[in-house]
């Protein structure tokens, strides 16, 4: 793979909805000389929006945003812009938001926990377009890809699970999907027999203590 070619500045959007945070990462990627931010967004939508008109190197993306969410903005502008990079910052650590976001195109996933050399240095090597995990995410990743294949659940099957920790139905998750609602039905029988449960609920619950998915908290 050909490395994309960053100037010696680093030019940086943030995306997150709370402004907090967004003054916390200022100030913090401020004092550093190579790293220039050119813009901030609040919504995944503003964060798009910036993407296509900045054109920066590099965007830092939170998950859990309105409008569009982290995920969804990020597959845009990759879709859009190869050249500009997304390392997801968040607090999840779930396989279903690691699935997403990797499948999205993010370069790296960085938890909000991370010291700042680490931001620095994460911010640096996804500019370059290199991989960066955060070491709980990447320990979390290592053992899907040790474990068992019988135990390992594919994106879809937790996209699909995630959907019935919602209180979807099976016409609603087929709907949504664009899929039968046999094809839900097979999903779910092997998720079934992945998680070792003979329901629904009892699914959603193992996959909620393993950190597999995570309920949705209305925003505020």
């Amino acid at each position: 793979m050909v490395t994309p070619f960053v100037s010696e500045t680093i030019r940086l959007v943030i995306a997150d909805d709370h402004p907090v945070v967004r003054d916390g990462l200022r100030a913090m990627l401020d004092t550093q000389p190579d790293i220039d931010l050119v813009g901030e967004a609040s919504t995944g939508a503003e964060a798009l929006s910036l993407a296509r008109s900045l054109r920066p190197d590099l965007v830092l993306m939170d998950l859990q945003m309105p409008e569009l969410d982290g995920a969804s903005a990020t597959r845009q502008i990759r879709a859009e812009n190869e050249d500009v990079q997304v390392l997801v910052l968040t607090t999840y650590d779930t396989d279903a938001d690691i699935s997403r976001a990797v499948d999205a195109g993010a370069t790296g996933y960085l938890l909000k926990d991370a010291r700042r050399e680490d931001l620095f240095n994460a911010v640096r090597l996804a500019a370059r377009g290199e991989s960066v995990l955060s070491p709980g995410v990447a320990a979390r990743v290592l053992g899907r890809m040790r474990g068992p294949a019988e135990e390992a659940l594919s994106a879809r099957e937790i996209e699909v699970l995630g959907a019935v920790a919602r209180g979807l139905s099976n016409r609603e998750i087929a709907r949504d999907l664009h899929v039968s609602e046999a094809t839900v039905k097979t999903h779910l029988l092997h998720v079934f027999a992945k998680l070792a449960v003979d329901d629904r609920t009892a699914a959603v619950t193992v996959a909620l203590e393993r950190g597999i998915i995570r309920l949705e908290r209305p925003r505020t």
